[in-house]
């Protein structure tokens, strides 16, 4: 797959008969991975159109596997897609070229479907992100729908009420009623817009309000998160006694982003021993089992080699055999004392679904694994993405099933605190479950898309 410049994408359309043509625009690496997941499933559908995609943000790796063409520029920024956590993160990115490429893409764009329109296609964009793609489909001139991965009315109130928050300027989050502003909704009222989905039930709920043609599918995050080797959940209303007899596993999930990942490993390692040291101490309420395991699920993107090195400076041990089934042949393992741990790079959905509750500085893997009905304990880190605002926001859109200390050493205590209550294990299952969605929702957005693409005007 290669970027396509404006007259070998105008030549090469033209020897195509008329038919559908989709153009997706996204704003970062998970958009991207949501954004692809739709289209694996829209690929599925009888007669799906032919798809361009134009990442806005970064390279666009996440298309290379469907064989998606590009129609425009790409380009990593300093800020990797983060600069609304930091204003001088948004510096860093206009002195590398931001503006000249935001100008680069919408040509693209614009070109894109002067060009479609031209060959007789029926055509429309799907934006997937946040405002930016929102905007870039307003202003093409075509028909679309929009996705909106980033907000959520969870940020700004529970099921019943607003959140009273302390800090100053949270008025402004939901100033007009809603977690998305006028100029947003307004953006999504559009005629053109023809469908809006949300990322949870309470949103769509709220956006109807404004005549705004929201549905609500589900969230594409929750998809394609089947384990290969599953296992009975550990908590519960009713908790068995074989289960309390397994091994305690804690999922740690660092992030993705070099070289902020390895820096959260670092305070990783805190709440670990913290967490290990309390163990051999105190009897957790009701668990029989002497055998700590920690999961570290790291990313592909990361260096694994030096994982593993802040790992055996920490004092762990290599060990031959896993304690638990991983279906990952290059995972490391190690132990220390009564506790193993296991590093995998390529077992991601069992590193979630094994886990009974999370040490998490990551954006999605949290919200990942917190729709699975589990608990996630945050830790602040220096950012640029997971900085404690972006912690704490994170928080009060997963509600109960996300505990931020801040501290890495306080991680021990709350880990303690949850299995005594095994009550507030069962509402934070519920929570979770309720807030991020059943899966299934890329078939559903799949399915209505081919809708808006044959019977929209």
């Amino acid at each position: 797959m290669s970027d396509l410049s404006p007259s070998s994408l105008t030549s090469d359309i033209e020897k195509n008969t008329p038919g559908l043509r989709l153009l997706v625009l996204s704003n970062g690496h998970g958009e991207d991975i949501i954004a692809v997941r739709i289209l694996q499933e829209l690929q599925q559908q009888p007669n799906p159109p032919e798809v361009f995609a134009l990442p806005l943000v970064g390279q666009g790796y996440a298309y290379h596997g469907l064989d998606i063409r590009l129609i425009g520029s790409v380009r990593t920024m300093p800020s990797g897609g983060f600069i609304y956590m930091d204003g001088r993160q948004f510096v860093r990115d206009v002195q590398g070229g931001l503006l000249q490429l935001t100008a680069s893409q919408m040509n693209s764009i614009r070109h894109w479907v002067n060009t479609q329109k031209k060959s007789g296609h029926k055509i429309a964009i799907l934006a997937v992100g946040d405002i930016v793609p929102l905007i870039f489909a307003r202003l093409s001139g075509a028909n679309y729908g929009f996705v909106g991965t980033a907000k959520s009315e969870y940020y700004v109130r529970d099921d019943v009420n607003f959140l009273k928050r302390k800090k100053k300027g949270a008025w402004w989050e939901s100033f007009s009623g809603s977690i998305y502003h006028p100029w947003e909704r307004w953006l999504m009222s559009q005629q053109r817009c023809k469908a809006v989905f949300p990322r949870d039930s309470l949103t769509a709920e709220i956006l109807k309000k404004w005549a705004i043609p929201a549905f609500d599918l589900g969230n594409p995050m929750m998809d394609a998160l089947e384990p290969t080797i599953s296992r009975p959940r550990f908590y519960g209303a009713h908790i068995e006694k074989q289960e309390l007899a397994r091994p305690l596993v804690v999922t740690l999930l660092p992030g993705s982003r070099p070289p902020e990942a390895y820096a959260n490993w670092q305070q990783m390692m805190i709440a670990v021993s913290a967490l290990m040291a309390l163990w051999e101490e105190e009897k957790f309420v009701g668990y029989s089992s002497q055998t700590l395991v920690f999961l570290g699920a790291i990313a592909p993107s990361l260096h694994f080699d030096s994982i593993r090195l802040i790992l055996e400076s920490q004092g762990w041990q290599p060990h031959a055999q896993p304690p638990i089934k991983i279906p990952d042949k290059d995972c490391l393992t190690f132990k220390q004392k009564n506790a193993f741990f296991i590093l995998s790079q390529n077992a991601y959905n069992d590193c979630l679904d094994q886990g009974d509750l999370a040490i998490a500085m990551a954006g999605t893997a949290t919200e990942q694994f917190v729709g699975l009905g589990k608990p996630a304990i945050t830790i602040p880190g220096h950012g640029p993405q997971f900085t404690y605002a972006f912690a704490e926001a994170q928080s009060r859109h997963l509600g109960s099933s996300v505990i931020l200390v801040e501290e890495p050493a306080e991680v021990a205590k709350v880990v303690k605190s949850l299995f005594a209550n095994p009550d507030k294990l069962q509402a934070i299952a519920e929570n979770g479950l309720r807030r991020m969605g059943k899966p299934g929702a890329a078939k559903r957005i799949a399915e209505y898309l081919m809708e808006l693409l044959w019977n929209k005007d």
